[in-house]
């Protein structure tokens, strides 16, 4: 599936399509290429294919067919669910991390900046795990003063992999009658997560982090809540997201989930011992290195490795990419921004090293890591 000479650890950027996914979609890409809101039949069958994958999606995350939205992708998810939290449901403060991804961060930036809208950011420790009695903190003195909160907290650090409670961060959002909403893009598909046991509104989450196709998102709102659309136009997704719907692509999305789901102890369990496999080698083998996000309950697909500032460090990357080795500084949504990474920036390590994140999936082996770590060692 990937060239024999290319060695891609960046999972958490994108995934190789999955072919059973391919085989899904390809009806919908050739024959089945109706518009599903066309009432003749090659209309009927790609209303019944979309309508079909809206239900057995929400069966795998433990939600109704009627909370689970098809969008783009995380970003648009994150930005629907932000803007209706603060224009549908009266959210007048918005809680959220200095470690979001900037699909959050620059959208709760937009709406700092209306009139009538606060923001503050949760302290986050240096594991980059939020500090849930500063959270508890945030929300009694908000709430307190008679504003509705807005949490938007990521389930897990898309460039540390630091994993978020959602149990515990809801718990004290239904204490406080906030709203809750979390960016799941790096771990639907790669935990099993029953919605429906949760005091959570809104998740966001795309295929093409887990072996689906790009393009092809949700957004579930639970049923206790309602909101409008933030694309008008025809009445798609029930009157909440207008335009024709990507049939293909969400028909990749629900089998890309059922083989997760099918697969997972088997395949998060190959992708923990590859995890663990790289952080023993990197141990013996590289002196002054350092491990970003917590390393023991972190998500098992990413790995955020500092390496000591030097010369020969700082073109660690380049010198990678030139070796045909596909790794990342950090989000590959800031690639061609020479910024440096928010989230090291936040954990005060973005001066004093050189951070790479390596990501894995289930199409990775020991071999490709030993040939990794074999060019870091010349590369150091």
């Amino acid at each position: 599936m990937i060239s024999a000479q290319r060695i891609y650890l960046d999972n958490a950027a994108t995934t190789p399509l999955d072919k059973e996914v391919l085989e899904a979609m390809l009806p919908y890409m050739t024959t089945h290429f109706g518009n599903p809101s066309s009432i003749y039949s090659y209309g009927r069958e790609t209303r019944l294919a979309v309508e079909n994958a809206r239900k057995a999606i929400a069966k795998m995350l433990g939600a109704k067919p009627g909370e689970i939205f098809f969008t783009s992708g995380g970003t648009e998810s994150n930005n629907t669910a932000i803007t209706a939290s603060v224009r549908d449901l009266d959210c007048t403060h918005i809680i959220t991390s200095p470690i979001e991804h900037h699909a959050v961060l620059h959208t709760v930036e937009h709406y700092e900046q209306q009139p009538g809208v606060s923001v503050s950011f949760v302290s986050v420790l240096p594991n980059g795990q939020i500090d849930y009695a500063d959270l508890q903190k945030q929300l009694a003195f908000h709430s307190g003063s008679g504003q509705k909160c807005l949490v938007s907290l990521m389930h897990a650090n898309n460039e540390i992999g630091t994993i978020l409670s959602i149990k515990r961060t809801g718990e004290l959002c239904k204490k406080y009658h906030a709203i809750f909403h979390s960016d799941c893009v790096q771990t639907i598909g790669h935990y099993p997560i029953s919605l429906n046991e949760l005091n959570i509104h809104l998740i966001s989450a795309t295929a093409h982090k887990f072996h689906g196709p790009k393009g092809t998102g949700i957004l579930y709102v639970n049923d206790g809540i309602q909101i409008k659309p933030l694309i008008f136009g025809g009445g798609q997704e029930r009157n909440i997201r207008a335009g024709t719907e990507n049939v293909y692509g969400i028909v990749g999305f629900a089998k890309a989930l059922e083989i997760a789901t099918r697969d997972y102890e088997r395949d998060s369990a190959y992708i923990r011992g590859l995890r663990v496999y790289m952080i023993k080698a990197l141990q013996r083998d590289i002196a002054g290195i350092t491990f970003n996000g917590d390393l023991e309950n972190g998500l098992y697909t990413v790995l955020s490795i500092s390496f000591p500032k030097t010369e020969r460090s700082d073109f660690l990357l380049m010198n990678l990419d030139i070796n045909n080795i596909c790794v990342s500084g950090g989000s590959a949504c800031s690639s061609g921004a020479d910024v440096g990474s928010h989230v090291m920036q936040a954990l005060d390590k973005d001066d004093l090293y050189t951070t790479i994140r390596f990501s894995f999936s289930k199409y990775n082996t020991k071999e490709e890591i030993d040939k990794v770590i074999e060019k870091l060692k010349e590369f150091i």
